[in-house]
């Protein structure tokens, strides 16, 4: 059987993309293989895509062969599939592997030709609200893009970006949802301090910063202009924000993804 995708890595990014593509493709055409077998029985049983025997097998049987694994033993892997990758020279080759680029993917799979792309996804995926950067590499043809795009786009917004973008954006995008769970885990905090149930709070927290998100994807105004609405002179509001600028705030959000972008850097060397 040939399958129309194959994830080689099925942990927690990759496991979210499994779950995304087989929302929308047809399960029995996705492959996975990882070397927890119990997680991927339960993502087999989860989603009813097939589960490979190896990597070899995905590398095999895959029109699309996703390299779901970490950095530090991606050469590893590819060195495990790269004489079935250079008797397939069709099969496009995807790297989620952070830092990595596609100049050292490629040499990675000395003797293959096959067509490579960097992808950086992020968790949120598993639901269909991710966002996923994508870099073009070398012999992508046009159908391949359609084909990877079409798969990929019921797990989010795919963003097609230059390979230097999808360095920096996947320190915000990657890394952004673990801050803002820490946000909203915060928000919630501050109101069962209020007395509030931890039920409720997680709740209104939840709900109020995907609200704002909305709004600032859909009103395109600017989100200082946004917050500037909710303020009024001498209100509560401005009280709470005086509160987080006190604790240098934003400063310390902005420093979250520079040191995420640094450690991405460092990852791929």
């Amino acid at each position: 059987m040939q399958y129309t995708i194959g994830f080689i890595g099925a942990g927690n990014m990759g496991g979210a993309l499994i779950r995304g593509v087989c929302a929308a493709a047809d399960p029995a055409k996705v492959l996975i293989a990882d070397m927890m077998v119990d997680k991927t029985r339960a993502l087999s049983e989860a989603t009813g895509c097939a589960v490979a025997e190896d990597a070899a097998q995905v590398a095999r049987e895959c029109g699309i062969v996703m390299l779901c694994v970490k950095p530090q033993v991606l050469a590893e892997t590819a060195a495990s599939i790269r004489d079935i990758l250079a008797d397939r020279p069709e099969a496009l080759v995807v790297s989620i592997a952070a830092g990595v680029t596609l100049d050292k993917l490629s040499a990675m799979l000395p003797g293959c030709a096959n067509p490579l792309v960097r992808l950086m996804p992020n968790t949120p995926a598993a639901i269909g609200r991710g966002v996923i950067l994508t870099a073009w590499g070398r012999g992508v043809t046009e159908e391949q893009k359609g084909a990877l795009t079409a798969l990929l786009t019921p797990c989010g917004s795919v963003e097609p970006v230059t390979e230097k973008e999808l360095d920096m954006g996947s320190a915000l995008s990657g890394c952004g949802p673990a801050f803002v769970y820490l946000f909203i885990e915060a928000l919630a905090d501050g109101a069962v301090e209020t007395g509030l149930s931890r039920e409720k709070a997680q709740r209104y927290a939840a709900q109020t910063v995907l609200g704002a998100a909305a709004m600032v994807l859909e009103s395109g105004q600017h989100p200082g202009q946004l917050k500037d609405a909710v303020c009024s002179p001498g209100g509560t509001t401005i009280a709470g924000v005086a509160a987080l600028e006190d604790r240098a705030f934003r400063a310390a959000a902005a420093a979250a993804v520079k040191a995420a972008y640094e450690k991405n850097c460092r990852l791929g060397g």
